[in-house]
Formats: structure tokens, sequence, C-alpha cells
């Protein structure tokens, strides 16, 4: 009986081989596409006066904060090196080696930074509500992640940690490890994976982007649109804003233990007994940065809801 998943040959990054069309980029137009129509269905509900044109000119503003935003923090923050720091006019070059790459490094929460930005440019340009067009965003963007994590499934990146589980996977493009190490060793003893010894291995992993498609994707925009957004009217402008950081950021959070961190830059956070090894989870106390950004997340998110809390109460006080 197969104790692990082989992650699907007849899977390609590329639409249509030779060619620099990508799957992965399909996927962000379709999580765009998807985020202007739940942006319209709001609009034509009357939740927010916005018609065909202004909501496309919102989603356009914050896709270009996103993708300014994610590449920023990509190389600036995650990278690991002082490349781009002396180098920045690389930064959004999407040549290598002679190829087309597109631009390889995205970072969501540098993503979320540059759409708020973008979002409030779009206010002040068109005499929006900026609390409004982001609590009509953050209903309407976390479907679009279902898409972007499928992308990165596609692509065979931003894999998980080693695992057991019955439905972890082999990637593929995943660095292999040396059959030297015990941990390797007993964990391909227990999967029953064949190998000499010395000999590098690659051991199946968890399929985390498949993880944070589900939670970070389907199940926050269910929570997010029918629980939260129906008490649109009964709260404070902000608070769906505020309950999408947190949502987010708690769900991201979790989802950290089962994904790899980044090889350059491991845990920015060691407290656990064991942090020796970001191949395999050790300890619940071994932070990566994206964790520590999602902490950061959650902070914000309560305290901009309890601050929307409390003006509400003051307004209601003077009436």
């Amino acid at each position: 009986m197969t104790q692990f998943i082989t992650f699907p040959s007849w899977i390609s990054p590329e639409i249509i081989p030779g060619l620099p069309l990508r799957w992965y980029g399909l996927m962000y137009v379709v999580a765009f596409s998807f985020a202007y129509l739940l942006i319209r269905i709001q609009g034509r509900k009357g939740e927010i006066s916005l018609d065909a044109d202004q909501s496309l000119n919102l989603v356009l503003y914050c896709i270009v904060g996103l993708i300014l935003g994610a590449r920023l923090f990509s190389v600036l923050f995650y990278d690991g090196t002082l490349y781009y720091w002396t180098h920045p006019w690389m930064i959004f070059w999407p040549f290598q080696d002679g190829r087309f790459v597109g631009l390889p490094g995205m970072s969501y929460h540098g993503g979320l930074v540059g759409a708020i930005i973008g979002g409030y440019v779009f206010s002040k340009r068109y005499a929006f509500s900026f609390l409004a067009l982001a609590d009509t965003v953050g209903y309407a963007a976390p479907l679009g992640y279902t898409f972007g994590r499928l992308g990165n499934f596609i692509n065979g990146e931003l894999f998980g940690r080693v695992s057991t589980k019955p439905w972890a996977m082999i990637f593929p493009n995943a660095p292999s490890f040396s059959s030297n190490y015990a941990w390797v060793r007993t964990v391909a003893d227990t999967l029953g994976l064949s190998y000499q010894n010395g000999a590098m291995v690659n051991l199946p992993r968890h399929p985390s982007q498949l993880y944070e498609a589900l939670f970070e994707g389907i199940v926050l925009f269910l929570f997010l649109w029918f629980v939260i957004r129906p008490r649109r009217q009964k709260m404070s402008e902000g608070m769906g804003l505020a309950w999408y950081v947190i949502g987010y950021g708690s769900i991201r959070f979790v989802l950290e233990y089962f994904r790899a961190p980044d090889e350059n830059l491991g845990y920015i956070l060691a407290l656990g007994k064991e942090s020796d090894n970001i191949a395999i989870f050790q300890s619940f106390f071994n932070f990566s940065l994206g964790q520590l950004f999602c902490l950061a997340m959650i902070l914000f998110g309560i305290i901009f809801a309890l601050v929307l809390h409390r003006r509400k109460g003051v307004q209601n006080v003077h009436h």
C-alpha cells in the first residue's frame, strides 16, 4: 500500500510548452476576476455605491499596489541577501539568464500592504470612504487565494515540511536530504522508501499549498461572506477589514507549522527546545518570518476592532 503521493507528472507550470504562458499567471487573472465579480455583487445589492467602472478601477488600483508591495517585501525581507538592496533596478526585471521568468518571488504580507495603499489612493481620488472600500475588498479577496495557492501547487513550490502522512507528496523540485542523517533514514524506512547509504532522498512533504487554498481561501471566504458581511449594516465601517486581518493572520499562523520556512532564513525566533532542522516540525515555539508577520496582523486587527468599537460607542452616546 502506497504511504505517500507522487506529484502528478502530467502537471506542468507552462500552459503551452515552450511559451511564456504559465498557469500561475493565469491563476492570478482568475483570482482578480473573482474579486471584481464579488465587488460588483456588493455594488448591485446596494452595500456600497460602486458602479462597474469604479469597481474595475478599484481592482486595478489594488492590483498595482499588490504587485509592487508583494515583490518589494519578497526581495527585501525574504531574499536573505543584500543583492536587491544594492541592485534595486533588478527588483522588477523579469528576465534571468536570458529567459523570461516573470516575478517569481511574491510576498503575501507585502501584497496586503500594497493593496491597502492602492485602495487608499483610489478612495482619495474618487472620494470614497476608505474603510467602506476596505470592507468590500476584504469580503471579496479570500476566494482569490484559492487560485493563487493552486498556482503555487502547479509550480511545485511553497511545499510543506517533511511528513509521513498518507496524503504527503513528493515534489520533484523539493530539495533532497542525505541519508547520512538518522531522521532521514527513519522517515524513509517508515514509508518504505528504498535508498543507498549516503544517497540523497526526496522525502514526502505536506501539500501545504492545498491546505492554504482550502483554509485561507475557501473557509475564510465563507466565514467573511456569509457570517460577517450580513452584519455589515450593524457594524462600524472597517470591521470587515478587521475580521479579515484577524482571520487570515490566525489561519496562516497555524498553517505555517506545516509549511517549510524559507531555507535562507530559517526560524526568525527559535524558542523551542529543538530548532536545528526546519524540514520537520520540532516545536510550536519556533517561529518563521511569516508567522511573525501574522502575529502583527492579528494584533493590529484586534486593536483596530477595539478602536472601531469604542468609536462607535462614543458616537452612539453623542446621538
